[in-house]
């Protein structure tokens, strides 16, 4: 897993272009390594490939599961008095062992392209909505703890720093 820090995961990702037999065994991966890492999204960054696309595979607020992968993601937030902000923890695989609350839009849609190259979009609600964000966010070069105040980071870098016994640098294995 690629750590934050490693250059490819606070640049902007370059976009898919080709769709073919590598890019969905690259999406193969990424879910497999989702999976070993117990988590419900990956981007291509985080496993050191410099590519625009996320995997996941996520409940919504009810609890039903939305499986996608998702090259060159255009993300869409609720604005003005339609934006509710849901301040609830959130962690990333690329600093594992860590969570602290991160106030995001309890709504969120994201449309881009397909393995097939075709568009897709989805959206969703309450962890699905967290999590098409975060994932659209590493896409763009950003990890949540851009997103937090010094005081949360200095929190999620504690935590961070006190499970790194727990995940070495080969994790997941």
């Amino acid at each position: 897993m690629t750590r934050w820090g490693t250059p490819v995961m606070h640049r902007p990702q370059q976009q898919v272009t080709v769709f073919d037999d590598a890019l969905r065994s690259l999406a193969a991966d990424m879910v497999a390594t989702m999976y070993a890492a117990d988590g419900v999204g990956l981007a291509a960054c985080q496993i050191g490939e410099d590519v625009a696309m996320f995997v996941f595979d996520c409940p919504d607020a009810t609890g039903a599961r939305t499986l996608g992968v998702v090259c060159n993601p255009v993300l869409e937030l609720p604005e003005g008095k339609d934006r509710i902000l849901d301040e609830s923890p959130e962690g990333c695989l690329s600093y594992p062992g860590a969570f602290v609350d991160c106030a995001r839009p309890d709504f969120a849609a994201v449309e881009g392209v397909g393995l097939d190259g075709q568009p897709v979009r989805f959206e969703g609600d309450g962890l699905l909505a967290k999590c098409l964000q975060h994932e659209a966010d590493h896409t763009g070069g950003i990890v949540f703890g851009d997103r937090l105040s010094a005081r949360s980071m200095k929190k999620l870098r504690k935590q961070h720093d006190a499970a790194a016994d727990e995940y070495p640098a080969e994790w997941p294995t």
